[in-house]
């Protein structure tokens, strides 16, 4: 375990939530759920409008469960996809959210799928996320709505549970850290209008409430969509614009001069 990792689990057991290799199995677990099932195809919809406008060379997902994918409908072509943890028979590598190996600059389009609810410290993985994203890249954010039935439900029920133990942090919060990461917001929508329940009726019924929320544009979805574009420009030098030197004109010493005109004569 690197100090980076031990310092990631100290914080998580100061803010009660597990180390990173059972949050990432609870989430997917969470994910494999109806309810979770229900959430995931809601989440794709919402964002698969805005990701197929994107093109690049790279696409990253950050997340906790590299298993259920946002992105593999995306046009661009590199998909990048870390697992939290190691596990037997995967093929993903194994990176923390906060500390990514990979350049500054050097991708297209990052997608955070909930990977702010569930971190340590969601500034410093957004500040990861915003040193990766090249000048001119998009960023979708997709978190928990607090200011909807969602966030409602959160407050009765058990902490310990996927989704409720997540952060559920405002809109109005990371829009403030994006500001400061000149990160611009372009758009915002809502979804999971349907009722936070694990009623196999309701969730049957969800792509309904999905409908009827969207065109509302109701600001109470379980979850917020942020796309953001990253304005800072790369630093380029600037050459001094040297004025050219004029030519001196060739003078004929006076010695050589008088002795051409006694010539001449």
């Amino acid at each position: 375990m690197n100090l980076l990792s031990k310092h990631e689990t100290r914080r998580r057991l100061l803010r009660g939530m597990p180390d990173a290799d059972m949050l990432s199995s609870q989430v997917a677990q969470w994910f494999q759920s109806p309810q979770g099932e229900a959430v995931l195809k809601a989440e794709k919809e919402a964002i698969h409008a805005a990701l197929e406008k994107l093109f690049g060379y790279h696409i990253l997902q950050l997340g906790f469960s590299e298993e259920h994918s946002l992105i593999e409908q995306s046009p661009v072509g590199h998909k990048i996809v870390f697992a939290p943890s190691f596990r037997v028979g995967s093929t993903r590598a194994v990176a923390s959210n906060e500390e990514l190996p990979l350049s500054s600059n050097s991708v297209d389009v990052v997608v955070l799928h909930h990977a702010l609810d569930f971190a340590a410290n969601s500034h410093r993985v957004l500040r990861e996320a915003a040193r990766v994203l090249r000048p001119g890249g998009h960023m979708l954010i997709v978190g928990f709505n607090p200011y909807s039935f969602w966030g409602f439900w959160k407050l009765f029920k058990q902490k310990k549970n996927i989704p409720w133990r997540s952060k559920f942090i405002s809109k109005g919060r990371v829009s403030d850290w994006l500001h400061l990461l000149d990160l611009h917001i372009d758009s915002v929508s809502y979804g999971l209008h349907f009722m936070p329940l694990k009623l196999s009726k309701l969730l049957g019924r969800a792509e309904s409430f999905e409908k009827f929320g969207n065109k509302l544009r109701s600001p109470l979805g379980g979850a917020y969509f942020i796309h953001c574009i990253n304005q800072a420009m790369p630093i380029t030098p600037i050459l001094p614009k040297w004025r050219p030197l004029r030519a001196r004109p060739s003078v004929m010493p006076a010695a050589e001069n008088v002795r051409a005109k006694i010539k001449i004569h």
